[in-house]
């Protein structure tokens, strides 16, 4: 890819509105651009983040054998009634009636519409267990935007609902999932910890919420400083940990996924129901497991920046190398980088070629500033040496190689 081509808009500073470093480094970046307070459109580095973290999600989701789905945003408020969330939702829910008289809303969540499918296909306890997932858009009228896509109108969510015969099934799917959730954190890159939390209106009995430490995060929590044993901010009477009686740090922290042990809550109001071996009818017992997809981006930038940019974890950076020329007119510097880039194209790597026509220093800012993890710089070292430069975005380390070296830079940039 050439940046000429790519749609990269970077900004020298941010708009004063921005409030959190996520939100003023995916702007300056353009990864993001607002439409409306709470409302943002995804520019090229920004989807190909955000696509990232969804591959990483639907791996993890189908290894625990979920199966994908895409359900409707378009939902009846009647069957919110039927559960009585619609109450509960408030002016949260986007509500309108459609020319047919028909009252709607925007789906917020999917907790009744994936219910309401269930109802109508579970019959037996044959047709159990099985657990079904999306990653969609949700939409809530939040009274104020803030942070960027953190707490937005219009956001990406991944969310999945196990459906099972009983409690111990219930049990056992909550389990894979926890585990399924901390692979998808860690594979983003994140430092994370996860509490036992307050289910809120989707309900349930148990629930346990994943939370990013971060300056914008708009949670608490407490932390030892020794053993690490984390506590909710509700579950702290004192600032001393239980476990070894040592100070606990306070931290914010940002909310990046939450699991709900949902029991009968939906199935036993919207009908799902099965009959079990002996000809009796049971009730199915549900989970809900969602991860706020879109805000998984400003977390990951929160935890991996610096004061040039962001540092993107390898796993979910737009590009895995960015090859600066510093002099696009000098032939011998443009045949290389161009050789490079293709040669690179070919061996499958997600590279992308500086082709502007810009001073080099303004080409080394935005490079730090969208932060791709290996940079390599073409330049008078490759005129003058045949030698190649090329630097690691979190560590800063530079590495010379010999340019013809094929072999060895291969192995550097897949290192």
């Amino acid at each position: 890819m050439y940046w000429s081509r790519s749609f990269i808009t970077t900004l020298k500073e941010a708009p004063e509105s921005a409030e959190s470093v996520s939100h003023k480094l995916m702007l300056r970046s353009g990864l993001v651009r607002m439409l409306i307070a709470g409302v943002y459109s995804y520019l090229p580095l920004g989807y190909r983040v955000l696509s990232r973290i969804e591959h990483i999600i639907r791996e993890e989701m189908d290894r625990t054998g979920a199966q994908e789905v895409l359900l409707p945003s378009l939902q009846s408020v009647e069957l919110w009634q039927k559960t009585g969330r619609d109450a509960l939702m408030g002016e949260t829910m986007i509500r309108f009636e459609d020319r047919r008289g028909r009252k709607l809303c925007l789906g917020p969540t999917h907790e009744e519409v994936v219910t309401e499918l269930a109802a109508s296909q579970v019959k037996s306890w044959r047709d159990l267990p099985f657990t079904l997932y999306q990653i969609q858009t949700k939409f809530r009228d939040e009274l104020r935007p803030r942070f960027g896509v953190v707490r937005s109108c219009e956001f990406i969510m991944k969310d999945a609902y196990s459906f099972d015969r009983g409690t111990e099934g219930l049990d056992k799917i909550y389990e894979t999932m926890r585990r399924a959730y901390e692979t998808i954190f860690k594979r983003c890159g994140l430092d994370f910890v996860s509490i036992k939390a307050d289910s809120g209106v989707i309900g349930g009995d148990i629930s346990h919420e994943f939370l990013v430490p971060a300056e914008s995060g708009e949670d608490m929590v407490y932390r030892c400083r020794i053993c690490k044993a984390v506590l909710g901010a509700h579950e702290v009477e004192i600032e001393e940990c239980p476990h070894c009686h040592k100070d606990m740090e306070k931290l914010n922290a940002l909310e990046v996924g939450h699991i709900f042990k949902l029991g009968d809550k939906y199935s036993k109001s919207l009908g799902v129901k099965f009959l079990d071996e002996s000809g009796q009818q049971q009730v199915v017992q549900m989970g809900c497991y969602g991860i706020g997809v879109s805000r998984l981006i400003a977390a990951i930038v929160e935890q991996n920046h610096d004061e040039n940019g962001a540092i993107w974890p390898v796993e979910v950076a737009p590009f895995g190398v960015l090859i600066v020329p510093v002099n696009v007119g000098d032939k011998l510097i443009w045949d290389k980088a161009v050789a490079l880039h293709d040669r690179m194209v070919q061996e499958g790597l997600e590279v992308l070629l500086d082709d502007r026509d810009e001073r080099a220093g303004v080409k080394f800012k935005d490079a730090d500033l969208i932060g791709v993890p290996l940079r390599i710089t073409v330049g008078t070292k490759w005129t003058k040496e045949g030698k190649l430069e090329i630097k690691d975005r979190r560590t800063g380390a530079v590495t010379e190689i010999a340019g013809d070296d094929t072999a060895a830079l291969f192995n550097l940039l897949r290192s």
